[in-house]
């Protein structure tokens, strides 16, 4: 049975380190980080995109590309450390961007597990509201638990990843995915549960596989998976 629908959940930005500093520390002398000095309220994926450099960008692109939601699901949604999913684009403040350092990402802390299972309920209910029962592509680590031991209670066998992603780093995933969305060319998906999480690693993206400011993020660039 092919599924009506597709949606897609990406990973969080890493809200420590240096970019964090810059975007949210009051130091940063950029549009962005002004704007978030001054109270403005900023897109979740602008921000995440400054945050986490190529791969978050080559998700979002990718995932708005080929994303087909039921009526009333967001298609673009990403996974927080602890209110559960946002659209992608949700406004955000520097408050609310730095209350999620304050909840780590693990499959057994309540503050994240809780949220992430009411907000994937719900998503399911609207979508079989619909008439839906779409397809969930997570854009993130499935080598670990930390994401899919809690989508897998709630969402099983339509819980998909890109094949292409195992052994890849993140910089390789991000230019994949920017490659993709850019030839309008969709990756192969399997089922997360009871696939191969792990592989051999691929050869290392370049700078021009997605995007030339790359190599200037590779250092900086970072993401919880």
């Amino acid at each position: 049975m092919i599924a009506a629908g597709r949606i897609f959940l990406l990973s969080p930005a890493h809200l420590g380190g240096k970019r964090a500093e810059l975007l949210l520390g009051g130091g940063g002398r950029f549009a962005l980080a002004e704007r978030l000095r001054q109270g403005e309220a900023v897109p979740l994926g602008e921000a995440f995109s400054f945050l986490s450099g190529l791969y978050f960008r080559g998700k979002v692109a990718y995932a708005r590309q080929f994303a087909r939601p039921p009526a009333g699901v967001a298609g673009v949604q990403v996974i927080t450390s602890n209110r559960g999913l946002l659209p992608v684009d949700t406004p955000m403040t520097a408050n609310d961007l730095r209350a999620f350092a304050g909840t780590e990402i693990r499959a057994d802390e309540p503050g994240y597990r809780g949220p992430l299972r009411r907000d994937l309920t719900t998503l399911d209910q609207a979508a079989a509201a619909a008439g839906d029962a779409p397809e969930v592509v997570l854009l993130g680590s499935v080598a670990t638990g930390k994401y899919v031991d809690v989508l897998l209670d709630v969402v099983g066998e339509r819980l998909l990843f890109p094949t292409e992603f195992v052994g890849r780093g993140d910089m390789s995933r991000g230019a994949l995915l920017l490659r993709a969305a850019r030839a309008e060319v969709e990756l192969a998906y399997v089922p997360v549960a009871g696939a191969v999480r792990r592989g051999s690693r691929p050869r290392k993206a370049e700078a021009s596989d997605g995007d030339d400011r790359a190599k200037s993020t590779r250092a900086s660039s970072s993401d919880p998976d």
